[in-house]
């Protein structure tokens, strides 16, 4: 039967067509409206509010928990239990539930780059460039075959190639003899041949092009993000970067973080909306960076992606349902390279994608990549490595060794599990700075106040417990505050009332928010505690923590250390370094060495699982406190906040 019921979605006046039982969701999916949901339609989050203002739909009691009364009356359902009934129906999307334009981190800092090493004991020594591309175009002269020189048409390609690379050894794809002899020909013998040059030994011709291409040699780095992906367009020829986008990934329909798709994948969903949705944001970005930089698809001879390993099994159509099942075991943490073309990405016929080597089912290629781009694994002094987001990925150690580990952060600080959290676009509160009942405030975009995203969240937690506003527990101990109300018994914090609010509704963080957000910066603080301890170390031993991700190139360091997600260092050893992984998905790309090293340090990596950890629970229920039960781990926060009180009174 033909979906025969219209449904409307407003501001945006798109009208689509639906069957009885669809939820608002799946419907505004099909159109290609996306609508905030955490969960992946689990019903879990209640982010995806719609209000209905014509026609009527079947509202599941589950999403009731997530509205108040004025919201039922009004109207308000969540678009994922909402499902369509057998008339037309018109919704309204409010400002909180729409996607906005996300601050998405494309800039990126390699902060070291040492010359290759030996990769093994007892090889010759011989200088590996830097500079070596995964694949490559090579103009080839031939000279015309005779009766003194008849060598067959694949074998003068060869020669010509050894004269070019003498110590390595050529061999070529099957589907190159296919016309050669008269490609040869009618190209008067004068041809490019596009080169995969991964493996040092040998070489593999994989297509034969006339006349001279090798001026239009480009590749593509990849930061598969759970929430964004970014990609760089490089030209091979110099290694420059010639364009860059970015945008919202298209799976985040789906939910939001990567327990929710590995549900939706395994479960009543599969696995083909999920590639595709990924396969489909990154063709759309490289069909803007082929127009940006005026070449053709055609050009584009590799691509590099760096992403989790959920990310990556989902990019390359492999299952990941037994990753999140104990004793999580991903289908591969080394992935062998493929045609770009067979995972469905646009460029050359014979394009190669490599993705980078994971460690675990929660630590991924983008750490490898992050570790590469940030040069830890070549220095002997003591460092760490964090990204912070739904997961914080954490690695610590230097030249000689390195361990990591993934703490479940959850989504506080990426907008979920708080009344008011989002992400950062426009509109959300990402500075907060409070002196006695004055309280200011800086939104992304400069407009109108819509929610908090995690930066802003951080510096608020952080001034509330330097204006005793909250105590060290998190719980609110002056109900006398003129910003803070108590709302169905739960105290609350008012950073900005209704008529400041793009919403109309007041921008708050809760009793409960806070204790959410307890709980996901002590398991960063925990997981980092543990791992120097399994060593023998402590906090004070790092010389050099480096912070990557989108997340982290918005924290102010100092307010990140006042709440105990950061340790405690001299504020001049934290180094933000943008976009670590596409800025090592593009060493590899440029570096056949480097993408080997990578790999390298993938299985030098020791991978702790913390939930089995003994110590963990502990070291967890420790740093439940802000920033910590213990304040002698942080004595430059102990100075400070006595000092604070002491200009107040």
């Amino acid at each position: 039967m033909s979906p025969s019921i219209r449904v409307t979605f407003q501001p945006e006046n798109k009208t689509v067509l639906a069957e009885p039982g669809e939820t608002l969701l799946d419907v505004a999916g099909t159109a290609g409206i996306y609508i905030n949901s955490l969960c992946g339609g689990q019903g879990v989050c209640g982010k995806c509010r719609l209000k209905v203002v014509k026609g009527s739909v079947d509202f599941s009691s589950k999403g009731v928990g997530f509205l108040d009364r004025k919201e039922v009356d009004a109207g308000y359902v969540l678009a994922c239990q909402a499902t369509v009934r057998d008339e037309d129906v018109e919704v309204w999307i409010p400002p909180e539930s729409r996607q906005e334009e996300e601050q998405i981190l494309m800039v990126d800092h390699i902060v070291q780059y040492t010359p290759p090493e030996l990769m093994e004991e007892g090889r010759p020594s011989a200088p590996i460039p830097y500079f070596h591309p995964l694949c490559a175009k090579i103009f080839l002269q031939l000279p015309e075959p005779s009766l003194q020189d008849n060598l067959s048409d694949l074998e003068r390609i060869y020669r010509e190639l050894h004269k070019k690379f003498p110590d390595v050894k050529w061999e070529a794809d099957f589907g190159c003899l296919k016309n050669l002899a008269r490609l040869l020909r009618d190209s008067k013998w004068r041809v490019t041949a596009l080169a995969h040059m991964l493996d040092p030994h040998c070489y593999h011709v994989r297509a034969l092009e006339p006349g001279d291409t090798s001026r239009r040699c480009y590749g593509v780095a990849i930061d598969v993000g759970t929430t964004t992906i970014v990609t760089q367009l490089i030209d091979h020829k110099t290694g420059q970067i010639t364009a860059v986008e970015a945008s919202h990934n298209q799976q985040a329909r789906y939910g939001e973080d990567v327990i929710s798709r590995m549900i939706f994948a395994c479960g009543r969903g599969g696995m083909d909306p999920l590639k595709n949705a990924v396969v489909t944001t990154i063709n759309s970005l490289v069909n803007s960076l082929v127009a940006s930089a005026g070449i053709s698809h055609h050009d584009i001879i590799s691509f590099v992606a760096a992403g989790n390993t959920t990310m990556t099994h989902l990019l390359l159509g492999l299952e990941p349902c037994t990753i999140r099942l104990e004793p999580y075991i991903p289908t591969a943490t080394r992935f062998p390279w493929a045609r770009a073309a067979d995972v469905g990405l646009i460029g050359h016929p014979e394009a190669m994608l490599h993705c980078m080597p994971c460690v675990s089912s929660y630590v991924g290629g983008d750490i490898t990549a992050g570790v590469l781009a940030c040069g830890m694994n070549d220095k002997p002094e003591l460092s760490a490595l964090i990204d912070i987001g739904t997961n914080g990925e954490i690695v610590i150690g230097n030249n000689e060794w390195l361990v990591c580990c993934s703490a479940s952060a959850g989504p506080a600080f990426e907008g979920g599990g708080t009344k008011c959290g989002m992400r950062a676009t426009k509109g959300a509160i990402q500075k907060v700075r409070l002196r006695g009942h004055q309280t200011a405030y800086e939104t992304v975009g400069g407009g109108k106040a819509k929610g908090i995203c995690g930066s802003g969240l951080i510096d608020l937690m952080a001034e509330l417990v330097a204006e005793d506003i909250i105590d060290q527990s998190g719980k609110f101990i002056r109900l006398d505050h003129p910003h803070v109300q108590v709302v169905d018994g739960i105290p609350e914090f008012v950073v900005a009332y209704p008529h400041e609010s793009e919403t109309g509704q007041p921008v708050v963080i809760t009793q409960d928010d806070i204790g959410n957000l307890m709980k996901s910066k002590a398991a960063v603080l925990a997981a980092m505690k543990i791992l120097l301890a399994s060593l023998g170390l402590h906090f004070r031993d790092l010389e050099r923590i480096y912070v990557a991700g989108g997340f982290g190139a918005h924290l102010d360091i100092e307010k990140s250390i006042r709440i105990g997600l950061l340790p405690d260092v001299p504020l001049e050893r934290v180094q933000f370094i943008g976009n670590s992984s596409v800025a090592g998905a593009r060493q590899c790309l440029l570096s056949t060495h480097a993408f080997r090293k990578a790999g390298a340090i993938a299985r030098q990596m020791t991978y702790f699982e913390l939930s089995v950890h003994p110590g963990f629970m502990n070291e967890f229920i420790a740093a439940l406190f802000l920033p910590h039960t213990d304040l002698e781990l942080f004595p430059s926060v102990k100075t400070y906040l006595a000092q604070r009180r002491a200009q107040a009174a």
